[in-house]
């Protein structure tokens, strides 16, 4: 009867169990964090539209602008480098590491022409600011309808 007290759960509840536990347990000793790969940096980028440019902002914590390039590749927008590991390990115990290292490539495809020769790019604290201009051909045009 004491059984009748205890509110019904169905059956969700132990599989979202042993899957948070599974999770933890490749995540501890597999050392993979969230589907990431420890070494692999991957920058976060923005990136949004406006009717004459593509403005690209990425966060590249603790690096300089000599340890980054930014190309115009293929019609696609190119930032790659390498974040290097400066901790030092001499007598220390690390019990989490979640600062990711090594070498990054991001490849953002740009929808139509833009001028590579125009292209501004600029690192401020942190954080990458690129301003990719579109070609006259790429930009909206309005066209006026005679009535």
């Amino acid at each position: 009867m004491v059984r009748s007290l205890v509110p019904w759960t169905g059956f969700s509840q132990p599989i979202d169990i042993f899957r948070r536990e599974m999770d933890t347990l490749f995540d501890r000793y597999l050392g993979w964090d969230g589907g990431r790969s420890m070494t692999m940096f991957e920058p976060v980028t923005d990136m949004a539209e406006t009717e004459d440019a593509y403005e690209v902002t990425v966060e590249l914590p603790g690096l300089k602008s000599e340890d980054f390039n930014v190309e115009i590749k293929e019609g696609d927008l190119w930032i790659t480098g390498h974040k290097k590991d400066e901790r030092e390990e001499k007598g220390a115990n690390f019990h989490r590491v979640e600062r990711q290292y090594g070498e990054f490539r991001r490849a953002i495809p740009l929808e139509g022409p833009v001028d590579p020769e125009k292209v501004e790019a600029h690192y401020k604290d942190g954080v990458l600011t690129i301003h990719v201009p579109k070609t006259e051909a790429a930009k909206p045009r309005r066209i006026d309808v005679k009535a």
